[in-house]
């Protein structure tokens, strides 16, 4: 991971904030929690300023003195954006160029074209989970929805049938695939290998998809039935060009990072030798950042170029793909800062004294703190972030495929029944124009079961590798 190094010098530098016994530390944890819980929640305090008040304040009620409790914060907060921050830049990019140049589009109609029928969920499952590999889940949710809806009210499909497989296939890709922001941070905080954890992250992705989508839409139509909502239903990116990229061409920009990511971690496990230069190679050009970069710069010829963008219009899209994720990389930095706080105060080494003392799987463990942290904030990406701070000591002792498991088992965790302090609820009430009881017996269990069956494949996964 970029920033790897920076954020293990950082660790040996930083001293400990407190030695408070289990007691203290287990009250101050709590209490920091709460102190987030309550700001996000009930006073709708950003989850910027939330986790940067509560890092603090678990430093306090840990006893720590304020200056060094800032230094744990700071310094987390620092690494964490040193590791991700380039990436979910670079995602950013890929993302708006995907969305601008009309190679959604392109994806979603190739594939609707050639499925009709009992195939139409399966269709819907596959084209999330391509379109939402380099998008964040919000904007994911923004370009599908036109797709959902257009194809419900001219299929005469139910609304569930087709909206269900799309949202559990974006939903999959936001918790347990990076590089999204989420997965990457878990990565970065237990020291996982990004191409391991990929790999693993997709053998889990692909059934826990199906049953949550396919699978499960069909009961979620007999439970909540309610009419396309034609007012929802916004103009396509593609509508204003006049030629949008070719399908293969888009296909092959989207899965070019994770082909990179992959054949690297094949090589490691193949070669598992640092001074080959097949290694060497591939260590360069399966790196996160290298891989992310190079698919954006291909992006920008065969999507921007493609759909007939000047040079002046690239450089606009990539300039307006930046500033919405100014909110997400600073949440996603307090977190590493909170996350850092969590263990200069010894947090970390006292969750791992107490898993050995209840014989807790540690994969069982990180997936309960998760979904704990999830149900209180309403936030995958806190309960990833979190949950990952807390757990890190877990990974020292484990094997490279069980620390990728452990990476699976919090992002499993983080996805568990979204419900009213989730802004995905809202956003997914709305657009589907349904009461927040439907929301719930459709979008929440949906939710609910991705996390279980995800999570219960990481717990057998553990057993045999």
């Amino acid at each position: 991971m970029t920033g790897l190094s920076a954020e293990m010098l950082a660790a040996d530098t930083v001293e400990p904030i407190t030695s408070a016994g289990h007691a203290q530390l287990g009250i101050a944890v709590l209490a920091g929690i709460a102190v987030i819980v309550l700001l996000i929640t009930r006073l709708k305090v950003h989850a910027f300023l939330a986790l940067t008040i509560g890092s603090l304040a678990l430093g306090a009620f840990a006893g720590a003195p304020l200056d060094k409790a800032i230094v744990s914060f700071t310094t987390g907060l620092g690494t964490t954006v040193a590791g991700v921050g380039v990436l979910i830049a670079l995602g950013a990019i890929l993302g708006k160029l995907l969305a601008d140049s009309g190679g959604a589009d392109q994806i979603v109609d190739t594939i609707l074209a050639k499925a009709g029928g009992r195939a139409m969920p399966w269709a819907m499952v596959l084209i999330a989970s391509v379109i939402g590999l380099p998008l964040f889940f919000e904007v994911g949710i923004v370009l599908l929805i036109p797709v959902v809806l257009m194809v419900a009210r001219r299929g005469g499909y139910s609304l569930m049938r087709i909206g269900v497989p799309a949202l559990a296939g974006l939903s999959v890709m936001h918790g347990l695939i990076p590089p999204h922001p989420g997965p990457l941070v878990a990565i970065d905080a237990v020291k996982a290998d990004l191409g391991v954890t990929l790999a693993l992250g997709l053998l889990v992705a692909v059934p826990t998809v199906i049953v949550a989508g396919p699978l499960f839409s069909k009961y979620a139509a007999r439970w909540v039935d309610v009419p396309v909502p034609e007012r929802m239903i916004p103009a396509r990116a593609s509508e204003d060009l006049e030629k949008r990229p070719g399908f293969g061409a888009t296909i092959a920009t989207m899965l070019l990072p994770v082909v990179l990511m992959l054949a690297k971690a094949l090589v490691d496990i193949v070669v598992d030798d640092p001074e080959q230069m097949v290694q060497r190679v591939f260590d360069v050009v399966g790196s996160p950042l290298i891989a992310l970069l190079a698919s954006v710069i291909v992006g920008m010829f065969t999507l921007g170029r493609a759909a007939g963008f000047t040079r002046e219009r690239l450089s606009s899209t990539v300039e307006t793909s930046l500033a919405p994720i100014a909110g997400i990389l600073l949440i996603v930095g307090a977190g590493g800062g909170f996350k850092q706080t969590l263990i200069d105060s010894g947090v970390g080494r006292m969750i791992l004294e107490i898993s050995e003392d209840w014989s807790v799987p540690a994969l069982l463990l990180a997936w309960l703190i998760a979904v704990c942290i999830r149900l209180a904030t309403g936030s995958a990406t806190v309960a990833t972030i979190s949950a990952a701070g807390l757990v890190a000591p877990l990974a020292a002792d484990m094997s490279t495929t069980h620390t990728a498991l452990l990476v699976l088992a919090i992002g499993a965790g983080s996805l568990f029944f979204s419900h009213v302090n989730d802004a995905g609820f809202w956003m997914v009430k709305e657009y589907f124009g349904m009461t927040v009881g439907q929301t719930i017996k459709s979008w929440s269990v949906m939710e609910t079961i991705i996390s279980v069956v995800a999570g219960a494949l990481v717990l057998l996964l553990s057993l045999v590798i």
